[in-house]
């Protein structure tokens, strides 16, 4: 299988499983991946939802193997492999539950892109992310173009695009493209311990942060502060299951 599901207690994982091919994306696993997300999201017991990659790697993106494939098959049959991409992408943003990206190795191209589009991203401190299309003559067509200028400003998304540059995960956080690096030793454990820390908080505080943040990043500022208000008294008003002024 292309991508592996499973969930332990709280904490369900999607495990990009094409290790010879350094998990590169091709139709197949866009379309696992899409189905995994809504699956896990799906379920009542899953507060918190990791991605990461098997082998050592996150992803390298594209399959240039397929791609080349599809291109002579036509353009319809490469917006395939695009929009069922977009779709594991937006399935992301649309899931209840937090997504976290375990990047770990390479994360080029479609792969830094997922990472994008990941709700929290947590990183060894020397993988590698990029954006390497300029380096082979593409465009990005996985949301790079649309969703780093939103994350890190214009200027920094134009020249790590137009130049391919990498980045370490130490810098990413620098960039403020991944929340938390982690030294090689301690990227396992200090992932686990991240995921049960949020796994184990109230599931509908987490899902109303998560969809507030999201959805107020596409408002106006005021309408944003409105749906915020409002949510925070529906949250009020429900089951008490928090507990007022802990920490």
């Amino acid at each position: 299988m292309s991508v592996l599901v499973s969930v332990d207690g709280a904490i369900g994982a999607l495990t990009l499983n094409r290790p010879e091919a350094y998990n590169a994306v091709n139709i197949d696993l866009a379309r696992a991946l899409e189905r995994g997300l809504c699956t896990l999201g799906d379920d009542p017991a899953v507060n918190v939802i990791v991605i990461r990659g098997a082998g050592g790697n996150f992803s390298v993106g594209g399959d240039f193997k397929e791609l080349e494939q599809l291109r002579a098959e036509g353009v319809d049959a490469m917006r395939e492999l695009f929009e069922s991409f977009h779709r594991a992408c937006a399935a992301i943003a649309s899931v209840p539950a937090p997504v976290i990206a375990a990047v770990e190795g390479h994360a080029c191209a479609g792969g830094f892109e997922l990472a994008l589009a990941s709700d929290i991203v947590l990183v060894r401190d020397d993988a590698k992310l990029s954006d390497i299309h300029s380096n082979h003559g593409m465009v990005p067509g996985g949301g790079s173009t649309q969703r780093l200028p939103r994350l890190v400003g214009p200027q920094r998304a134009l020249g790590l695009i137009l130049s391919g540059d990498r980045l370490s995960g130490a810098e990413a956080v620098e960039w403020g493209l991944a929340y938390r690096a982690f030294a090689e030793g301690e990227f396992e454990s200090g992932v686990a311990e991240f995921a049960a820390k949020l796994a184990a908080k109230d599931r509908a505080a987490l899902q109303r942060s998560k969809r507030l943040i999201r959805d107020g990043l596409e408002r106006p500022l005021g309408d944003g502060l409105a749906l915020e208000l409002e949510t925070v008294l529906e949250h009020l008003s429900g089951p008490a299951t928090f507990a007022i002024g802990a920490g």
